[in-house]
Order: structure tokens, then sequence, then C-alpha cells
């Protein structure tokens, strides 16, 4: 992670310009494109890589993980139809940049980190620059984090082989959980919580992530 934080004119640039390529890709949701140009996308990465940050492509981090491709990060933040004040779970925190967006939109966000290496590095960094999570977790995303449930989102942000149930009874009855769903390519998943019991679910195209780890239930 970059620990350089500086965002000049020329950053900024290449924000808007990255958001009008994530406008002409279909994202239409104002407070996703909004968090997205006001975060500094170069700090979550190494400061060698600079030139990548602004590129909508996923980039390796550190334990074999990736930053998000900024499409991909807009289309699930877009996906759980949050607003702010919402609650939202976030499983596999990673760099810290999904995180940062939904916290930008005014989310109260809960995230778990199943990699120590980036648990240790994401939680003294996002502090660092203004971000602060209401708990960040290291533990197994499989789990969620049902001390502080019923959430209005969960966003999943690695593939899972199958839909973890503890993540599904974990949400407000009007929430939804975007998951991508699969082994080596997966679908982009939404299940919104139409009762107690009963979930609506729909799929939203092909996607590749690094897997979800833990305890598969």
């Amino acid at each position: 992670m970059n620990q350089n934080f500086k965002d000049t004119a020329k950053h900024q640039g290449l924000r808007r310009k990255l958001v009008n390529t994530l406008r002409k890709k279909g994202i239409v949701n104002k407070a996703v494109l909004e968090a997205i140009n006001r975060i500094p996308r170069h700090w979550f990465m190494d400061s060698g890589f600079l030139d990548h940050a602004y590129v909508d492509k996923a980039f390796p981090i550190a334990a074999d993980q990736t930053i998000s491709q900024p499409y991909t990060v807009a289309r699930q933040t877009e996906l759980l139809e949050v607003e702010k004040g919402d609650k939202v779970l976030e499983i596999g925190t990673g760099s810290g940049y999904q995180c940062a967006v939904l916290l930008e939109m005014g989310c109260k966000v809960y995230t778990i980190e199943r990699q120590n290496e980036l648990f240790k590095k994401t939680s003294l960094f996002l502090p660092k620059i203004g971000y602060r999570p209401k708990k960040m977790v290291f533990g197994d995303g499989y789990k969620g984090l049902p001390e502080f449930a019923p959430y209005d989102g969960i966003v999943v942000t690695a593939g899972a082989p199958l839909v973890p149930k503890p993540l599904l009874a974990q949400l407000k009855v009007g929430g939804s959980l975007v998951i991508p769903v699969g082994e080596k390519i997966q679908v982009m998943t939404v299940y919104t919580r139409t009762s107690s019991t009963d979930f609506q679910k729909k799929e939203y195209g092909e996607y590749r992530f690094v897997p979800l780890l833990g305890d598969k239930e």
C-alpha cells in the first residue's frame, strides 16, 4: 500500500476519466460514482504501480489477493442498493478499497478479512487515511458476524463455491446479499430477503474472483 498520501490534479483527472468509463459501462448510481471519484485508489496500491491505479482492471496486492477492478467494485456496490446510514457487512476486506467506497457513501461498515497479513495492514491503513469501519475482524467470512446482525446489505468480495447460509440468516428483511458464486468462473448473484424464510434470487453475469477462504457451510 502506498504510504505517500498525495492526491494531485493529475490523479483527480485520471479518476474523472475512470468514472466516465464506469458510466459508459452502465454504472448509473450517482452515490457510487461520486464515492469512486473522491477516493484516491492509488493510495491502496504500492507506489511503483501508480500508472495502473486508474485503469479499469484488477491488480495484485499482498497475500496472493487482488484489489478488485473498479467496475466490479462499482457494480457490486450498486447491486447492494444501500443508502446513507445503512449497516453493511463486507466479506473480504482485502486492500480496503471496497470498504472505503461504502464508507464514502455513508454506510456503517463491518468487515471481515481471512488473510492475517492483509488484516494487519488494512486495519492500520484505513484509519490512517480517514476511513473507520464500525468493526474490522480477522476471521472466517463464511460465518459472517452474527453478533452485529441483521444487516441492510452484505457484499462478498471473493468467489464462493456455494452461498453461506449464515450470511443469508444475517440479512434484514428487504436487505440483499451480493455474492459471486462459482468455482473458476463466478456468477454475480443477488439474494434479497423478502420475508423471514424467503429470498428472491437474481443473476448478473460472469466474473472472475480470487476464492473465498474459510470453513464452508
